[in-house]
């Protein structure tokens, strides 16, 4: 739906990375991931979109409660890149030490 209904041009190319729904299906937390794009413009612009996107959502679902969208970008990615390179850089070095 993001990427067929949505106009937007703030919005990127994105990943729907999770989401998280309360018990109570009232609201849900929606992960996102930017492959092109500022993640702040991007977060914003769904954020602003994200009333629209659960009128969609009730059309297509058929279901008693739809859950109000919130929009986050999800840095677990970033995280998992800089731990790659700090494994990357400690396995360098340990083998430049045996190296000596």
């Amino acid at each position: 739906m993001i990427a067929r209904e949505l106009k937007d041009p703030r919005i990127g190319m994105i990943t729907i990375s999770h989401v998280e729904v309360t018990p109570d299906y009232a609201h849900a937390r929606v992960g996102f991931t930017v492959l092109v794009g500022d993640p702040q413009v991007n977060e914003e612009a769904l954020n602003e979109a994200a009333g629209f996107l659960r009128n969609l959502l009730f059309k297509r679902l058929h279901i008693h409660t739809v859950p109000t969208l919130h929009f986050y970008f999800d840095r677990t990615t970033e995280h998992a890149a800089d731990l790659n390179d700090l494994i990357a850089k400690a396995v360098a070095s340990r083998s430049k030490d045996a190296d000596e």
